[in-house]
């Protein structure tokens, strides 16, 4: 397990941003060692937005230098751009902000700028990333669920009421016609949401 995650986390396209262009290039140089690509350097978010649009990175580090604003103005244009997740590599404990950091969207961050630490903050943004994008994907099979079942319950309701059936039957009638028409529930439920009759022969309708 272990070496599976590690070999997920080697090869990966990152883009570095900071306001200080020697620490940018030092930071650079140890994700390569780390090996790593280094798609982009960005100093200003004018930068970081265009590298983004062009690089798509899976995964962006913001170095922490001097200027903690700027850092966090490059927060909020990756985390508002990218799809991938975001590291925040500072030269000392500072949790003030990491707070704030987090608050803006970061996934993980490194204390120092030692490889070690840097690759650990890689792993676990990458880590966090990917159960955030499961969730994310989980709620929204629920909402889709959730939706294609309200469709059915409101086209239930109209059945009920057009051909004068209780709750069960209606529903059985949508499931006849939808294997019969080579159809979703779904897509039967729509159709009579939509106005279209779903026993044209029967009662004028």
């Amino acid at each position: 397990m272990g070496d599976q995650t590690t070999t997920k986390v080697r090869d990966l396209r990152i883009l570095t941003a900071d306001e200080d262009e020697a620490a940018l290039r030092e930071t650079a140089a140890i994700l390569r060692d780390l090996g790593h690509e280094v798609t982009a350097l960005a100093v200003g978010t004018a930068e970081v937005a265009e590298a983004i649009a062009r690089e798509d990175p899976d995964l962006s580090v913001v170095v922490v230098h001097h200027d903690d604003e700027h850092a966090l103005d490059l927060i909020d244009e990756i985390v508002a751009f990218s799809s991938g997740p975001v590291v925040a590599v500072l030269e000392q404990e500072d949790p003030d902000f990491i707070r704030t950091a987090a608050e803006r969207g970061i996934h993980a961050y490194a204390r120092s700028h030692s490889p070690d630490a840097v690759q650990s903050a890689l792993e676990v943004a990458m880590r966090r990333h990917a159960d955030s994008a499961r969730l994310a994907a989980a709620v929204g099979q629920l909402e889709n669920a959730l939706e294609r079942r309200a469709v059915i319950e409101r086209a239930k309701g109209i059945l009920m009421e057009r051909h004068s059936v209780d709750e069960r039957a209606a529903f059985e009638l949508l499931r006849a016609r939808a294997r019969s028409s080579n159809r979703s529930v779904v897509e039967l439920a729509h159709a009579v949401l939509d106005g279209h009759a779903l026993l044209p022969n029967t009662n004028g309708v």
